[in-house]
């Protein structure tokens, strides 16, 4: 009877392997400009990632159940993605978005356009708990205002990323937050708490930059004549009233209600429907089926203010939705996820960063482990999930030998994980948001400050020895002032193990000790 053969951890090259053939050909086809896309990149280096793991004793069977099973996990999201198309179409031919974007041109200047597009984005997020909804609905409409107002592109996707991503952050209904408090094993408003203590003070460093971006803008870039043509354009393919921003409205109280995501999308699609039908009218069951389904086909003519340029930029904005348009980065999801469960299969993750944690021995190093090896995962395994879901058992024991908090682990998941992944076009979130944009993730990520500067700031406050939350309860503040908040969820043994150990080290003067 032959033996079963015995699996084993890949070695650093076999480890690096599939992560530089994906690395090699997206730098050979983005520098050489013959394949911009990932899929091809992808495909090779999920075959070489099997191959990998065949070496180290896994069956092929193995490995693809280990594909199959972060498929599972992603279906929810892929779905998503197709109500989100049918959401965009929707709210195209209801005139909702035309409505935000002929509205927002009369009272958005370019000085103010930038910290106020952010915070209207980040309260979309926040309600929906879906960065993805808020950059198919508001963002869309901030690109149309951002065109009118002379502002770079790049620069008003990177704003709307980070409004969006802000919101969805703080949100206790977002996929990504519950993830990260779930696999921390710590509770979801204990998570929430301690993300405001990075995102809260980045969020406003960023509307401060974007501020001071906008006072900085050439008025000259500002042609008011331009923005007439855009609203006119709106005009003359809508009938535009304040009436069509209720879908919006609806968007917001179907999340304030924690109606499931799909659901919610799917109620939000109808409103939609039922507004194009009572306000532009003209579309019978079958039209609305082609503009859900292949998007809505709306073409403005020139005429009148309608230059030119003006009726290209609108039919370019109008075109954006249906489920057919988002086939595309559904497909690069696909195979990113599958491609992140094989690495995650073969222990590749493990080979490389596994023996580094009994090398951290400060809060400061062990942050900004957990934060790189999060953005190594959304770059090298193409998913946000796997960005959080993959470091959190790695790195979970060192948390609790150190005396921290499960919420200063689950913050700093998120801190990376979550930010950072729709900084590369290969994720499921870069191939989402630049699909939807139409703005390459290089070229907003130099203006999507607090994607940007989190995890920055976040690493230099844990060095510091700020910011920092503690297993028994007590928070050491942005002063250094150390005062007992209330304790994270944790398990029991866990957290007795934690607190003994972080009473060791204030013993020896390696932790703060309670003030007040």
């Amino acid at each position: 009877m032959a033996s079963e053969k015995k699996v084993r951890l890949p070695n650093v090259i076999e480890a690096l392997l599939p992560i530089v053939t994906m690395a090699g050909l997206m730098i050979y086809g983005l520098l050489g400009g013959v394949y911009v896309d990932a899929h091809m990149p992808l495909i090779v280096a999920m075959c070489v990632a099997c191959a990998v793991g065949v070496v180290c004793g896994h069956s092929f069977s193995d490995m693809l159940a280990g594909m199959l099973e972060r498929l599972n996990a992603t279906l929810e999201a892929i779905l998503i993605l197709c109500t989100v198309g049918l959401l965009i179409s929707s709210f195209m031919i209801s005139g909702t978005i035309p409505a935000l974007i002929y509205y927002g041109l009369d009272l958005l200047t370019p000085k103010l356009f930038l910290p106020i597009g952010a915070i209207l984005c980040a309260i979309v997020g926040l309600a929906c708990g879906s960065s993805w909804t808020a950059t198919a609905t508001m963002g869309i409409a901030m690109l149309g205002i951002g065109a009118g107002l002379g502002i770079n592109p790049a620069l008003t996707a990177g704003m709307i990323i980070s409004g969006a991503y802000v919101g969805d952050k703080f949100s206790p209904l977002s996929d990504t937050t519950n993830l990260a408090a779930g696999v921390s094993n710590t509770g979801l408003f204990d998570h929430v708490t301690a993300m405001v203590s990075t995102t809260g003070p980045v969020f406003l460093i960023s509307l401060v930059l974007y501020a001071i971006v906008g006072a900085n803008i050439d008025p000259s870039s500002y042609d008011p004549e331009f923005a007439q043509g855009i609203q006119a354009a709106m005009k003359s393919a809508f009938n535009i009233n304040p009436a069509l921003l209720l879908p919006i409205v609806v968007v917001v109280v179907v999340c304030i209600l924690r109606v499931p995501g799909l659901v919610g999308i799917m109620i939000s699609v109808v409103t939609g429907v039922v507004f194009a039908v009572i306000f532009q009218g003209g579309y019978g069951l079958s039209d609305i089926f082609d503009v859900l389904h292949y998007g809505p086909g709306i073409e403005v003519e020139v005429g009148g203010a309608v230059t030119e340029e003006v009726a290209e930029l609108a039919n370019k904005l109008l075109a954006k939705g249906g489920m057919d348009h988002t086939m595309w980065t559904i497909n690069l999801v696909l195979l990113a996820v599958a491609y992140g469960g094989a690495l995650e299969r073969c222990g590749c993750v493990e080979t490389l960063f596994g023996n580094l944690k009994h090398k951290l021995n400060t809060v400061g190093s062990l942050v900004l482990a957990t934060m790189l090896t999060s953005i190594f995962c959304d770059a090298a395994m193409g998913d946000q999930f796997l960005g959080i879901g993959v470091p959190a058992p790695l790195y979970m024991d060192k948390y609790d030998e150190l005396g921290l908090g499960r919420n200063m682990l689950s913050r700093t998941l998120e801190d990376a994980g979550t930010l950072w992944s729709p900084m590369f076009p290969w994720t499921g979130c870069g191939a989402y948001q630049m699909g939807v944009l139409g703005v390459h993730p290089f070229a907003y990520f130099p203006y999507a400050f607090l994607n940007l500067l989190n995890p920055i700031y976040a690493a230099i406050t844990a060095f510091l020895g700020r910011n920092i939350f503690w297993a028994d309860g007590a928070y050491t503040n942005l002063l250094g002032q150390t005062k007992m908040k209330s304790v994270a969820a944790c398990p029991p043994e866990a957290h007795e193990y934690a607190v003994k150990q972080l009473e060791a080290a204030r013993a020896a003067g390696k932790a703060p000790k309670i003030q007040g």
